[in-house]
């Protein structure tokens, strides 16, 4: 069982050998021996990767619980059962996860050492149970029933350019004015061709950009805007040292965007072990009050 899930964190036999130190003809004959215990194929295979069956994405889901509770057990009943051991495979959004998540590990691993992480930075909406994560965070408006969620931080974002792109381009009054502005666009979002605020009344308002330049990660159109090419919405994890050292300008403040908000996540299917529900409550705690990427800026925009 051990041997399967790798199998599937890994991708590929020889990935789960590696990472188990042993030959691929091992791995090979455990998943052979598996399947015909099982009486069931767990994998489709191909000559490229190895995806799950129906009945393999089942039996992947309970394995990983009756492995998690077994470590819990060993634990419980070692002499070192009040410490968290073990490791935890998290997946991270690209930008926040390197501006912000790595002063939060290593607070975390200073208060628990024999914890071990393994992280993915990735803007892609990971398959938490397929590919064998013990939980996300995610950026989003939350819709997904089959995931459990905890609420981390809001998350506000601004439009902002440069002094000297405003200098050079004036200074937009409305929205309506962005039409003629040179827009850098997230295209990572589904209808970057849009942007979507709320009005001083609380109406929302679909606006039409001219994307001038598109990039799917918001450390690079930060940095383009710093150099001028033009207005970006972005959140304000993002940009918040730029605005307080004035290299970016909030504008259309009287605009509200929208707020999202981090969450932690994951699958209602996968056991949540004492080192899972130490990490999300550890990361509840420190996240829940007004960010401190938001507390720099409340003098300089309204709320949005």
């Amino acid at each position: 069982m051990q041997t399967f899930v790798r199998v599937v964190d890994a991708g590929s036999i020889s990935g789960a050998a590696e990472r188990l130190g042993v030959a691929k003809s091992v791995v090979s004959r455990r998943l052979k021996e598996l399947e015909m215990h099982l009486g069931a194929a767990l994998f489709h295979r191909t000559t490229r990767k190895m995806n799950l069956t129906e009945t393999g994405r089942t039996f992947f889901q309970q394995t990983v619980r009756i492995l998690d509770d077994l470590q819990e057990a060993e634990l419980t009943a070692s002499q070192a059962h009040g410490m968290l051991k073990g490791s935890l495979r998290v997946a991270l959004p690209l930008s926040f996860g390197l501006m912000h998540m790595g002063p939060a590990i290593d607070a975390f691993l200073q208060a628990h050492p024999q914890i071990e992480f393994d992280l993915d930075f990735n803007d892609r909406q990971v398959d938490l149970v397929t590919e064998g994560f013990d939980l996300a965070i995610r950026i989003a408006n939350l819709a997904d029933s089959s995931l459990m969620a905890r609420r981390l931080a809001g998350i506000r974002a601004v439009m902002c350019a440069s002094p000297d792109y405003l200098k050079r381009n004036g200074i937009p009054q409305a929205v309506s004015d962005l039409a003629h502005h040179q827009c850098l666009a997230y295209n990572l979002l589904r209808d970057f061709n849009h942007w979507h605020v709320h009005d001083t009344n609380g109406n929302p308002v679909r606006v039409r950009i001219r994307p001038y330049l598109k990039a799917g990660n918001g450390e690079f159109l930060r940095d383009a805007a710093v150099s001028g090419l033009g207005i970006a919405l972005l959140p304000t994890f993002i940009v918040y040292r730029e605005v307080e050292q004035g290299a970016l300008v909030p504008v259309l403040t009287d605009y509200h965007c929208p707020q999202i908000a981090a969450y932690t996540v994951y699958p209602q299917t996968r056991h949540l072990s004492r080192r899972v529900r130490a990490f999300v409550d550890f990361l509840a705690e420190r996240f829940n009050k007004t960010p401190y990427w938001d507390k720099c800026l409340q003098q300089e925009i309204s709320e949005c």
